[in-house]
């Protein structure tokens, strides 16, 4: 933000090199927190059966969906605030009334109020998310309290029990869930201050520390049961106990840091980390209505998006067991890896630069309105045509990675699975899962970046619309999903392809959007969508060839096979990839 310049710097300057170092150092931290969350996981599979990891994901579904439904939609309209705030302020440093002193005060001043504004937006969504945290909360209590069959069988010998009885420590669990949701949003004002000022330090140091203390805790729980079991082989069951201490851990690591940071920029820069009054046009003098109109008319989005994202664990709760859940929910760890790692920085570092960016483009066109036509278009484009070709470099990277993800990774699955996570849950099916989930991958990339695009530029009356059609798209995906694992009992891989064709159906809509917000500014998105998009035929060509030669060169091991097996044969995959990868 303005603060963060000489005043007579321009505003807009930094944003594009800043979100390059935000997207870089959001990657890096992802990488390394991931990889201590995925070495963590693994000695907690050790412990773990499926209908145990089933349970885990139901609750972390619920930690999820209070956190998405309390803030998503005020973090996106806050954004969007911070964007249309910087021409205001370069325009306050430009004026040619009074001093320097008076407008490096206006500035200061602006900047303050501002973050203010941000601060005191931020409480509305602990407030939304305590009250979602308890409706939630009472509906999953009523859930797991109903009976069921789990294998499906009607024996009078052991009558069918409910969730509740059959998982040691679930309804504690769930409480120690709700508690942290609430924790963690109480980190809200700090972090959207410091996501404002673009201090992605700030945020590393606290998901870091967080990840840290998470993966200790979690750990630390499963071993310190299995030791005060005495003589027993099982040790004690904690059940998902050791998930819920983990993620309180988490969620105070979160807070403290953020609350440290938080309060240095508070203390330097003159606003306050609580809510306080503003003057001006402001809703019961704290929230800005513009902002809070944006973030209201952008929450049935959010819950239809957040339906759409995590509709698989909602689906398959409903159509399967929990041992199935926890199958689906291996599978679909391992194969959002890349996703959770790379796109997901990307997708957040390219929304808050698409928002500035085309922000500036729109106050440039204000600006130049006393001018002849032909001078307002040439500035007004400016800006979206550099957005234009950003966003195509981003699409055609995640195509070529694309392609080196499908042509090696579904024969990479099963002897990785099994390498990894023992025999015992590679014979479960989740290796199938994971081979099909490689497909999925490419199309969650770039419905990605298509969606933090939109959200960075539509208007309100378009993400109305854009809601309608997610809802409709929902739709879909339910009844695909019902066609894939009722009616064709395709398991965890129907899911996967259900999924799918909803993620298709998502990607067409945003690239007409797209292709409809740059045709209105004279600026053709898609061209020679061969040349400008699409990787080289040969590129696609050599990814045939090599999917080609894995599959018949490379034998399938046994799932119980050994470790040298499966190294082996990881080991033959990656030698036929380097020429292609090299070809690329």
């Amino acid at each position: 933000m303005a603060d963060k310049q000489p005043p007579s710097a321009p505003a807009v300057e930094p944003a594009a090199p800043s979100a390059v170092h935000g997207a870089s150092l959001l990657i890096a931290l992802q990488i390394a927190s991931r990889a201590a969350t995925f070495i963590a996981n693994q000695l907690l599979l050790r412990f773990l059966t499926a209908q145990l990891l089933g349970v885990a994901t139901q609750l972390e579904v619920y930690y999820l969906s209070v956190l998405f439904f309390a803030r998503e939609s005020l973090r996106v309209a806050i954004q969007r605030q911070g964007g249309r705030e910087q021409p205001q302020e370069e325009t306050s440093k430009g004026s040619k009334k009074g001093s320097k002193g008076e407008k490096e005060s206006d500035t200061s001043s602006s900047s303050a109020s501002s973050s203010q504004s941000a601060v005191n937006l931020a409480y509305v969504s602990i407030l939304l998310g305590s009250l979602v945290a308890m409706l939630l909360g009472w509906l999953y209590l009523a859930s797991i309290h109903k009976t069921s069959d789990e294998d499906g069988s009607n024996n009078h010998d052991h009558p069918a029990r409910s969730l509740a009885e059959t998982t040691p420590f679930l309804v504690p669990s769930l409480y120690l869930y709700a508690l942290t949701s609430v924790i963690e949003l109480l980190s809200e004002p700090a972090f959207v201050v410091l996501q404002l000022r673009l201090q992605f330090g700030a945020r590393a140091a606290a998901e870091s520390v967080a990840t840290v203390l998470r993966c200790a805790t979690t750990l630390g729980a499963a071993v310190l049961a299995t030791r005060l079991g005495g003589s027993s082989n099982r040790g004690l069951d904690i059940g998902v106990l050791p998930f819920a201490l983990g993620q309180l851990a988490y969620g105070v690591g979160l807070l403290a840091v953020y609350a440290w940071h938080g309060a240095a920029l508070a203390r330097r820069d003159g606003f306050s980390l609580f809510p306080k009054r503003l003057t001006g046009q402001y809703a019961l003098q704290l929230f800005d209505r513009p902002t809070l109109h944006l973030a209201s008319s952008m929450s049935v989005q959010s819950i239809v998006k957040h339906v759409l994202t995590q509709g698989d664990t909602f689906l398959v709760s409903a159509l399967s067991t929990t041992t199935t859940q926890g199958v689906y929910a291996l599978a679909n760890n391992y194969g959002g890896l890349a996703a959770r790692l790379l796109f997901q920085p990307i997708e957040e570092s390219s929304r808050s630069y698409f928002s500035r960016l085309l922000a500036e483009d729109g106050n440039a066109t204000e600006k130049t309105e006393n001018k002849d036509a032909k001078g307002r278009k040439k500035a007004g484009n400016a800006s979206a045509e550099r957005a234009a070709r950003d966003l195509q470099t981003l699409l055609k990277i995640y195509l070529l990675l694309s392609l080196v993800v499908t042509a090696i990774g579904p024969a990479a699955a099963a002897p990785f699975l099994g390498l990894v996570t023992g025999p015992r849950w590679a014979n479960s099916g989740a290796a199938a899962t994971l081979a099909a989930y490689v497909w999925y991958i490419p199309l969650l990339a770039v419905n990605g970046v298509a969606e933090a695009f939109v959200a960075s530029v539509a208007t309100e009356a378009q993400v109305y619309r854009q809601s309608m059609w997610m809802g409709g798209f929902s739709a879909v995906f339910a009844g695909a999903g019902y066609v894939c694992l009722r009616v064709l009992d395709g398991g965890a891989v129907g899911l996967v392809a259900a999924n799918g064709i909803n993620m298709v159906c998502r990607i067409i809509w945003c690239l007409v959007f797209i292709h409809g917000y740059f045709s209105a500014r004279g600026v053709s998105f898609f061209g020679d969508a061969t040349t400008s998009l699409m990787p080289h035929p040969l590129s696609v060509l050599a990814a045939v060839v090599t999917s080609t030669a894995v599959r018949r060169f490379v034998p399938v091991v046994a799932a119980a096979a050994g470790p040298v097996a499966q190294i082996t044969q990881l080991i033959k995959i990656a030698v036929l990839a380097v020429p292609f990868v090299l070809t690329v």
